[in-house]
């Protein structure tokens, strides 16, 4: 068994029991105490596990649970860099995009430093900021107002109203967790509602999802993965939910990472 696919189960059970002891692992998969406690190294540092003595404490809470930008930022960076570069290959030239809130969001908008004539909506203040600092005078950066979220996105009615008016290309959409059943979801309700008509304004939707979002699942949908004419994630997602996916999805587009490729030789 591959490192990673030792990882995914071992994750799969943190998450459905609430914790996970090393002694367990070791008679479940059949490898040494150190081989449970480097895989349990990975997830902790992947802000997936906390390790406690003997095992791991799954860090998955409950579904109106919403971390701020900053403790969102470091986890999974490896992968939503990669996917940032992957998905900025759809963007052409002069179009129009939407970029939700978001790391991954704020990710690819770090990454479209070379597309040229871009008009991008958004209503984060973190996605804003990258956007600004790029100092492109030919893009247009609009930010809808809103209410704060401690997610750094800017929500509610005045927000809705400003997206019902637009039409975009593009919208590129970062979401809290991903399962058949609930769809895209978020911790935040009133998210969910500005992200709708983020969604409704444009002509393709593009999700941004690292694997850890895979059974995830937030409070309110904000829309059902059949909507989604790609999906963009990294290949730590298993081959199971990649086919789960793939029959739902228009397109789903795996980035590489390094790290994976780094763990499969390990």
């Amino acid at each position: 068994m591959l490192a990673r696919q030792r990882q995914a189960v071992i994750l799969e059970e943190a998450r459905r029991t609430g914790a996970v002891r090393v002694s367990d692992l070791v008679a479940r998969l059949g490898v040494s105490d150190m081989t449970v406690r480097r895989d349990l190294d990975v997830l902790a540092g992947r802000g997936l596990v906390e390790k406690v003595y003997g095992g791991a404490t799954s860090l998955v809470g409950k579904s109106t649970d919403e971390p701020g930008f900053e403790a969102k930022s470091v986890r999974q960076r490896a992968q939503k860099e990669a996917i940032a570069e992957l998905a900025a290959t759809l963007v052409k030239p002069g179009t129009a995009i939407g970029l939700s809130a978001g790391t991954t969001t704020w990710t690819l908008a770090h990454a479209l430093d070379g597309v040229e004539g871009l008009t991008i909506v958004t209503n984060s203040i973190q996605v804003a900021d990258v956007l600004r600092n790029a100092g492109q005078p030919d893009r247009t950066v609009v930010l809808t107002g809103g209410v704060r979220t401690p997610s750094d996105a800017l929500v509610g009615p005045v927000a809705v109203q400003s997206l019902r008016t637009l039409h975009l290309d593009l919208v590129f959409l970062g979401v809290h967790g991903m399962a058949v059943g609930p769809g895209f979801t978020t911790p935040n309700l009133t998210e969910s509602e500005t992200d709708r008509a983020l969604v409704e304004a444009g002509r393709r939707l593009v999700v941004l999802a690292d694997h850890t979002k895979w059974g995830t699942v937030g409070i309110s949908t904000i829309a059902d993965l059949e909507e989604a004419q790609v999906v963009v994630t990294d290949d730590g997602l298993d081959h199971r939910a990649r086919e789960e996916l793939a029959e739902r999805v228009g397109e789903l587009m795996i980035a590489e990472t390094a790290e994976n490729l780094e763990a499969e030789e390990a």
